[in-house]
């Protein structure tokens, strides 16, 4: 019992000290959440699912992270990137060249891709996180800090930082072995950016910072009712907040106390929605790899490559690493993704309830590795800014890179359409952990 007590010096957490009920976001059981000491981890009884992470000093050391972080964005966008030397000639590329080199092609389209997960989403979900966490310091409107905490949350995976990171590298060493590469100031900024993003989303305690921000608006909370017990009050029912995690007793459709967005059981239209985005997807998937997604010229000779062409190259320069490193997350990943989530959408309109738990942490896995697969994106811009040297090297982009894109981008949106709890609706599973007592019993 000792590691499950609450730590009185943290004034951030706010009523969850008492213990809460929390839906699982992954298979709809409520269930109630014990205090926590930091460092301990909740998870749901069902599916295993992380309920709450708790941390010391959450929001002290996120926003350090962060404040960190803006200086280090600065700094990569001022400086060089990559420096190229190849017969003589030289040429060097910053991070906010890298979108414009898509415009002589004409493709708008990755120009924004590029700009949106390299720049503008992390510097706001920078802002927009040092701004929340500043104005819980200062008192400020908790309403429009629930605004910034809501925008921050949808920007999370689209700043794209790590995956930028890996992307420069496999450019590096395609570079490498036909020319002088120099890596600039601004790479290695981008790396401790890197470091410093991940430190701090894994650092930072959501429930915490969305207790702090319920603590302006919200008064003192009550006990919430168990499905069972607000069933019988007429349309008042028991729901989980998609957003801030907030259970309350409320009218679907009506706004969330705390964080303003309405309240519903489940997705609206979840199925649908990701039925409409994967077939998308898969038929994007066909002109992604059928056409190049560079052309790549070098000393006067050269030809359109694809996905699987940048692969073969790989192997031929003896790169074995990298080659599976390319092929697993632009070949294997798409595809993987999109198997993954006809599997969910199948199983879930059959109404089986087979192995829920495994089908639950396939939505994880997809989930989490949908913008790997964005490598390929970054890796033709990094190559399209710095190789301009005409007949002696250059690389031009292609329609291929658009298709790719949209791949990437429709499998992340589907994957976040798509409602793993109605799964276990579907299956007839229980909504409450009393439920599930009763039906033991």
């Amino acid at each position: 019992m000792a590691d499950m007590m609450a730590d009185p010096a943290q004034p951030d957490e706010g009523f969850f000290q008492s213990g809460v009920t929390r839906e699982c976001p992954e298979c709809g059981l409520f269930q109630a959440v014990p205090p926590l000491r930091p460092g301990i981890i909740a998870e749901c009884s069902r599916c295993e699912a992380p309920l709450r992470r708790r941390r010391r000093n959450s929001l002290d050391v996120t926003l350090a992270l962060n404040v960190a972080g803006l200086v280090l964005f600065v700094v990569a966008a001022a400086f060089p990137l990559l420096g190229l030397s190849l017969a003589g000639q030289e040429r060097m590329t910053t991070l906010t060249r890298l979108p414009a080199a898509f415009l002589g092609k004409g493709l708008w389209q990755l120009t924004w891709v590029v700009l949106g997960t390299t720049i503008l989403a992390p510097m706001m979900k920078l802002l927009l996180t040092i701004g929340v966490i500043l104005g819980l310091r200062r008192g400020e409107p908790g309403a429009r800090l629930a605004t910034m905490a809501r925008w921050r949350a949808k920007l999370t995976p689209w700043a794209m930082t790590e995956v930028f990171l890996l992307g420069a590298f496999v450019a590096y060493t395609r570079l490498s072995a036909i020319a002088t590469v120099e890596v600039g100031v601004a790479l290695y900024a981008m790396f401790a950016l890197m470091l410093a993003m991940v430190a701090s989303d894994a650092w930072l305690d959501e429930h915490a910072l969305w207790e702090a921000i319920g603590r302006l608006l919200l008064p003192p909370p009550t006990p919430t009712p168990t499905p069972t017990a607000t069933a019988r009050e007429g349309r008042l029912e028991t729901i989980g907040c998609d957003t801030c995690g907030l259970v309350a007793r409320a009218a679907a459709g009506t706004p969330c106390p705390r964080c303003t967005v309405p309240l519903r059981h489940r997705k609206r239209e979840s199925l649908a929605r990701t039925w409409a985005l994967l077939t998308a997807a898969a038929l994007c998937y066909i002109p992604a790899n059928l056409y190049p997604v560079m052309t790549v010229i070098r000393f006067g000779q050269g030809a359109p490559s694809t996905i699987l062409g940048g692969v073969q190259e790989l192997i031929e320069y003896r790169m074995w690493p990298l080659a599976a490193l390319v092929f697993t997350a632009s070949v294997m990943v798409p595809v993987l993704k999109i198997l993954g989530l006809l599997i969910m959408l199948i199983s879930t309109q059959r109404h089986s309830g087979a192995r829920l738990r495994d089908r639950t942490r396939l939505y994880r896995i997809v989930e989490f590795v949908g913008r790997w697969s964005m490598i390929d994106v970054f890796m033709v811009s990094i190559l399209a800014a710095l190789v301009r040297m005409g007949l002696l090297a250059s690389v031009t982009p292609e329609l291929g890179g658009v298709f790719f894109a949209a791949v990437v981008i429709l499998t992340m949106l589907a994957s976040f359409s798509f409602d793993p709890r109605l799964m276990w609706d579907a299956a007839g599973a229980p909504a409450c952990a009393d439920a599930m007592a009763e039906g033991a019993a």
